[in-house]
């Protein structure tokens, strides 16, 4: 570009009577920064809220769902078999039966939805507290001296006021007829293990038993709710979905972990959107003191610039020395606000946690949101779409300031001088 570099750097210093305009450079400047690494930042943290959410979703929930409408599956065993068959890159295929359910002890009563599952399922997985650590899925599935085993969550234990090792009572909606009228049925469990997370679904909604023991208590013996589908990735989910539900037409139903979640995690990318579009506004605020110091600086500049152009520079050039001056402001703001922005995203836990040792302050009640640490993931894509936002308004405020002095008449400027 030539002396169009050297122009716009030279205007960027202050002289002694411009002060003025180098204290509007720096807001400039400043404010960008601020804007951009507050939108990096709540991208980052509404980013590691949507996969916190999702891996609750997905801690008992199945990427798919093949199920029948109207009833259990008979048959199950053999619809096992062609899913594992026209599924082949799934991790699992297993049968449950599952039933709403009252948990009666110590003459506290719990809802839940009492799930009969078979060896390996991926909620048995999760942190778990059992007795003397004792390995969960033999002390579920391994028949033994008295009641059979349940697993429940650490808010339907509260509730309950039981522990691991207690024995607790499921009654299914099933009722005996006598000639005293309607028994409802009743059967012993002992709580052989409890989910330690609190404020997930798993808490809330599930038991989990033998699948035998479920279908022997639900009177379900030969059937099964449905049959779950695990996938490598949940991003396969909705692809798998769709080519079973061709292979098993009416009455089977088979559903991805999107159509039965998808509208909660689409309001939480919602509320990312607004938030984006909320806080671009910063940038814009910033873009437009740019604008103003460029004003400043062409009317400051008028006499210099009809100079320029009475030495030969033309329009292009003097439209050039001005955008490159904006793009400086802007660029220098964009490149700290993102170096800021990535490094709170980065450590927003630690962050975080000193915030609440020094003020005294729960800021973040992990029991409540049921995760381990602040959630921030900083992805690539959203720092790369925030900085060329606020390029892009940047570049757009420079515009008008340098197409007015690229418009200025040397004989013009001159005049009074």
């Amino acid at each position: 570009m030539g002396y169009e570099w050297f122009v716009s750097l030279r205007y960027l210093r202050a002289k002694r009577k411009q002060t003025f305009i180098s204290v509007i450079s720096f807001i400039s400047i400043a404010g960008v920064t601020l804007g951009v690494a507050a939108l990096i930042v709540v991208l980052a943290v509404m980013t590691g809220f949507h996969d916190g959410v999702r891996q609750q979703i997905l801690g008992n929930v199945p990427h798919v769902l093949v199920q029948q409408q109207g009833g259990n599956i008979e048959n199950f065993r053999e619809v096992v078999s062609r899913v594992a068959e026209a599924v082949p890159e799934a991790t699992a295929v297993t049968p449950f039966v599952s039933r709403e359910a009252m948990l009666l002890s110590r003459q506290n009563v719990a809802a839940v939805n009492v799930k009969g599952v078979e060896r390996g399922n991926k909620v048995l997985a999760q942190p778990t507290r059992t007795w003397a650590d004792v390995n969960l899925e033999q002390a579920l599935f391994e028949a033994g001296e008295g009641p059979p085993g349940i697993v429940i969550g650490l808010d339907t234990a509260i509730s309950l006021g039981i522990e691991v090792g207690d024995t607790l009572n499921v009654i299914p909606p099933k009722f005996t007829v006598t000639p005293f009228g309607l028994i409802p049925k009743m059967k012993s469990f002992r709580v052989v293990g409890i989910f330690r997370h609190r404020g997930g679904f798993l808490d809330t909604y599930f038991a989990y038993v033998a699948l035998e023991q479920a279908q022997n208590l639900l009177d379900a013996d030969g059937q099964a709710s449905g049959v779950e589908v695990e996938l490598a990735s949940f991003d396969q989910a909705a692809g798998v979905a769709a080519r079973l539900q061709q292979t098993f037409p009416y009455p089977y139903l088979a559903r991805s972990w999107e159509d039965l979640f998808g509208s909660f995690l689409s309001a939480l990318k919602l509320e990312k959107l607004g938030l984006f579009i909320v806080l671009g506004i910063i940038v814009l605020v910033a873009a437009f003191n740019i604008a103003i110091t460029l004003i400043m600086v062409v009317m400051e500049k008028h006499k210099d610039i009809a100079i320029l152009r009475s030495m030969g520079a033309n329009p292009r050039s003097i439209m050039q020395i001005f955008i490159l001056q904006g793009l400086i402001i802007g660029t220098l703001g964009t490149s700290l606000g993102t170096a800021l922005g990535v490094t709170l995203a980065k450590h927003a836990d630690p962050i975080i946690k000193g915030l609440e040792r020094i003020l005294g302050l729960k800021i973040f009640d992990q029991a409540v949101y049921g995760m381990q640490q602040f959630p921030s993931v900083v992805h690539t894509d959203d720092v790369l779409a925030v900085a060329l936002v606020a390029m892009t308004i940047c570049l757009l405020a420079t515009v008008y300031p340098a197409w007015r002095a690229a418009q200025m008449e040397p004989g013009e400027a001159l005049r009074y001088e």
